[in-house]
């Protein structure tokens, strides 16, 4: 077997997507019973916020995969040893294991790895069944809804497919790690915007006000991606201290290792360990934009408390979710990086991006008063 072949087996990818199928079944016999009597825009409509609500889960499962060292539970794609699961890999994990104890091979990482991709599929396939819905509902004429954003999603997921191979077969290298999470987050976006065009609730803005919340929801995408970097480069313990870090306020820090982007695990590019002043500029980097994110956060839902009751339950979720955040960023750092704080910290991240999507939605929704289903401008599908 060459190198290319032992590092990508196709083999299992049959079984993988038939595990996929039975991941789908349950969630997809809840749908349909559920809405089965109901017009084709409101099915859609629960197809698109179950396929939301499940991505979601997936986004956190796959925090607990990376935080708990599980990406290379199983190194190979999209297989286990050439195996569907841990259970035909039993042999070459435990001789893995007795190898390394603590990984990253191991049959309990194995098994977290695999049940993410397993999840992975069955999400792939939810959003498979969308496509060909919101397709087959659009040739009907049964809904003015066009299935061009259930067409980017799909296009979206088999991408996140791709660096979710890409992760293992490169060894967790940062960038690809880091661009995986931000690709989780973006198709949470792209469900959102989706799921929010279903029923038109306009939420009129002031240009200013709309503007604002558009430069908040990039500013959350720049953070997002350093929060990306700092936990795919394990730089959350270089600080251990608050509000100092290593008990300086400037401590020493080395910003051109930090963010050179291409480069393996705890290398510099050229090959060498990456130093820790390094690692301590990409925790700097995250803690002092949090400072900035959280400011507009609160400038953002104060202004909206002015806009009337829908503003203001805005506002009251964007201020919770912001505590949420700050709450669960100190505790990472005081209290040595604990698990929970931290799927809750990537959970409160995806979360403020999904309502900052439905926000910018219904203030889309707001300019443009359409008097018909209020979908978002987006190029049609022919």
């Amino acid at each position: 077997m060459d190198a290319a072949a032992s590092l990508v087996d196709l083999t299992p990818l049959l079984r993988m997507a038939l595990l996929g199928l039975v991941v789908a079944a349950g969630p997809l016999a809840w749908w349909w019973l559920r809405h089965r009597g109901t017009a084709p825009a409101q099915r859609l409509r629960g197809l698109t916020l179950l396929t939301l609500f499940l991505t979601f889960d997936l986004v956190l499962f796959g925090s607990f995969t990376r935080l708990t060292d599980s990406g290379l539970g199983c190194p190979d794609w999209p297989g286990c040893y050439g195996s569907a699961s841990p259970l035909g890999a039993h042999a070459e994990i435990r001789a893995e294991q007795a190898l390394r104890p603590t990984g990253p091979v191991t049959h309990a990482k194995a098994w977290v790895e695999m049940v993410h991709r397993y999840l992975a599929t069955g999400v792939g396939v939810l959003i498979t069944v969308l496509l060909l819905a919101s397709w087959r509902e659009h040739r009907r004429g049964s809904t003015p809804l066009s299935p061009g954003w259930a067409t980017l999603s799909f296009a979206w997921v088999c991408a996140q497919g791709a660096f979710g191979a890409l992760t293992v077969t490169l060894k967790l290298a940062p960038a690809i790690v880091t661009l995986h999470l931000l690709g989780g987050i973006g198709l949470l976006v792209l469900l959102a915007a989706q799921a929010r065009q279903f029923v038109p609730a306009p939420l009129p803005l002031g240009d200013g006000l709309r503007r604002g919340a558009w430069a908040v929801a990039l500013l959350l995408a720049l953070q997002v991606a350093l929060g990306g970097w700092v936990s795919t480069n394990y730089a959350v313990l270089a600080c251990r201290d608050f509000p100092t870090c290593q008990g300086a306020w400037w401590p020493e820090m080395d910003f051109s290792h930090a963010f050179t982007l291409w480069r393996g695990l705890g290398q510099t590019a050229a090959g060498d360990f990456l130093p820790f002043p390094a690692l301590t500029a990409i925790h700097m980097t995250h803690r002092l934009v949090a400072l900035v994110v959280l400011a507009v956060l609160a400038l953002l839902a104060w202004r909206l408390q002015a806009t009337g009751a829908a503003g203001r339950r805005f506002a009251a979720g964007i201020a919770a979710l912001a505590l949420l955040q700050l709450a669960t960023g100190l505790a990472n750092v005081v209290l040595g990086w604990p698990l929970a704080a931290a799927v809750l910290h990537v959970g409160g991240a995806a979360a403020l991006a999904v309502l900052l999507t439905f926000l910018l939605v219904r203030a889309a929704q707001g300019r443009e008063r359409a008097p018909t289903h209020g979908a978002l401008p987006l190029p049609q599908a022919s």
